[in-house]
């Protein structure tokens, strides 16, 4: 099919994101889409950045945005309620391909319902089935004709089982540039250069900030009361987790000196020494942009109880996974005690990894792949067989 007749078809294609990273990873799919299909129509859900490359968005994305097996069994009638909703437009609309991204407890189910009805399913970023619940793959297969992997060992557990599976790298390795001057950062945010900086990053969402706010703003106020010359910063995605944490810091650290700042969490982990951490996608921008740090993470109890059972990694950070051993501190449920977080701040502080950057640097290279382009040549594959 030449070029001129792909740009001349309209498809209508299906994207599902549930969260601000799925948004994000959504967004430059689109957009790369949107060179090879100028007239595509996008529905399906997600956030503003999806929304800005002219995707319909059925449901609120922020609906769908809760995590851990406790969090979702306590929102289950307004999920199950929203996907209802979400797989009848889509049965109506007959999309030429649909798309899920992340998500799979939410996006797998929808996707299998679709494939039986004869259209064809992608899902981008794989779950984590290579770490636990493995037994998921025989459903994922049925659900899924194709995966899009993120990160380079998934491709090969695919391979093994049977599924068609394309590495394209990350998009935030496309986007964070091999080097993030550190005094740039600080001048953007008015920190002076000589500042010892720790950038605090607590989570994006209320539950996280609930669990993970009171104990990182306990350890840096031990790191604080050893060292008053520190410099806390801590970005918040919205006024309402903004809010959230800055009556934490009311209740709990008081006198803490601590600038929260709107949105630009690359910038405030591009000018820290050292950063602490909740786990998740915002730990894999901490190793692009180069930075020490200390990962941690508390789930609920019932789903702490149900995950220990069921994960079967030897690492839950990215940095680790990617690296194949232990190369950043993580601490998790009972091990984030403040002291504990604080003196392995003051470890990374003193005495900073000779290697860590290096090995960083490395991750970032193998990540670098242009992945929104090589996610979208996927998609436009399929679509020029129909």
């Amino acid at each position: 099919m030449t070029d001129q007749h792909q740009a001349d078809k309209s498809p209508v294609i299906a994207v599902l994101a549930g969260e601000h990273s799925g948004d994000l990873l959504g967004a430059g799919l689109l957009k790369s889409l949107r060179t090879t299909y100028p007239n595509a129509r996008f529905i399906g859900v997600g956030g503003p950045l999806m929304q800005a490359e002219g995707l319909h968005s059925l449901v609120p994305m922020d609906d769908l945005a809760v995590m851990g097996l406790a969090e979702v069994i306590t929102h289950l009638p307004r999920l199950l309620a929203h996907r209802k909703h979400i797989v009848q437009q889509l049965t109506q609309s007959k999309p030429d391909i649909f798309i899920g991204i992340d998500a799979p407890d939410f996006n797998l189910p929808i996707a299998r319902r679709l494939k039986a009805l004869g259209i064809t399913t992608m899902h981008y970023v794989s779950p984590s089935v290579w770490a636990w619940r493995q037994g998921r793959i025989k459903g994922i297969k049925k659900s899924v004709d194709h995966m899009l992997c993120l990160l380079p060992f998934e491709k090969a557990f695919y391979d093994e089982h049977g599924l068609p599976a394309t590495f394209v790298g990350h998009p935030l390795a496309d986007d964070i540039p091999m080097a993030w001057s550190q005094a740039d950062a600080r001048t953007e945010l008015g920190i002076a250069e000589q500042e010892k900086v720790v950038g605090l990053l607590p989570g994006s969402r209320a539950g996280e900030i609930a669990r993970m706010g009171p104990v990182f703003l306990q350890a840096a106020q031990r790191l604080w009361q050893q060292n008053p010359q520190l410099c806390f910063v801590a970005p918040m995605i919205s006024e309402a987790r903004k809010t959230q944490f800055a009556e934490l810091q009311e209740r709990l650290a008081p006198e803490l000196p601590v600038t929260l700042i709107d949105g630009q969490a690359r910038t405030v982990m591009a000018a820290s020494d050292v950063l602490l951490l909740t786990s998740g996608t915002v730990t894999l921008e901490a190793l692009l942009i180069k930075r020490p740090m200390v990962v941690a993470y508390r789930f609920s109890w019932l789903s702490y109880q149900l995950m220990k059972r069921l994960f079967k990694a030897a690492y839950f950070s990215l940095p680790n996974l990617l690296a194949g051993k232990a190369i950043v501190p993580e601490l998790k449920q009972e091990e984030t005690q403040p002291q504990r977080l604080a003196a392995e701040l003051t470890q990374l502080l003193d005495t900073p990894p000779p290697q860590l950057h290096e090995q960083f640097s490395a991750i970032h290279e193998q990540l670098r792949c242009n992945a929104s382009t090589l996610a979208a040549q996927v998609v436009i594959n399929y679509l020029s067989k129909k």
